[in-house]
């Protein structure tokens, strides 16, 4: 489902970004800049594990880290090229979540099937043009 995803953004010409990073983009979009330990208790993460996803967002131009409010924090805040395409990424989000439960409506069994059946719901229709349907209705994604 990542690459279908990864696939939309190269679609709409947003590149160098991760699925894996957008949540953190929405939350800082939604709550505004914050340190790095709030950012990770936020999103349910241990510190390291969002230190080392903040870097790597870091390099790619997704956001910037400032002195905290400590010697020891620092602050995340959006980069203008995230800003410029949050909004699209939220539109994103919606339609990847209302693609989910679209494809939960069409596997009526226990969750130890889901794999295989959702492969095969894929294969009608796959989870890109699930998405790309959904947006094109979107006026935030347009």
């Amino acid at each position: 489902m990542d690459a279908d995803i990864v696939r939309i953004y190269a679609g709409a010409q947003i590149t160098g970004l991760k699925p894996s990073y957008v949540m953190e983009l929405l939350r800082l979009r939604a709550r505004g800049p914050m340190t790095i330990t709030e950012l990770a208790r936020s999103l349910q993460l241990t510190h390291s594990a969002e230190s080392q996803k903040v870097a790597a967002m870091r390099a790619a131009g997704w956001v910037r880290t400032t002195a905290g409010p400590d010697a020891r924090s620092k602050k995340v805040t959006l980069t203008t090229k995230a800003a410029r395409v949050v909004d699209r990424l939220a539109a994103e989000w919606r339609a990847t979540e209302a693609t989910l439960a679209e494809i939960e409506e069409e596997i009526p069994y226990p969750l130890s099937r889901a794999v295989t059946d959702i492969e095969a719901a894929l294969r009608r229709k796959s989870f890109h043009d699930r998405i790309a349907e959904k947006l094109a209705d979107d006026p935030a994604w347009n």
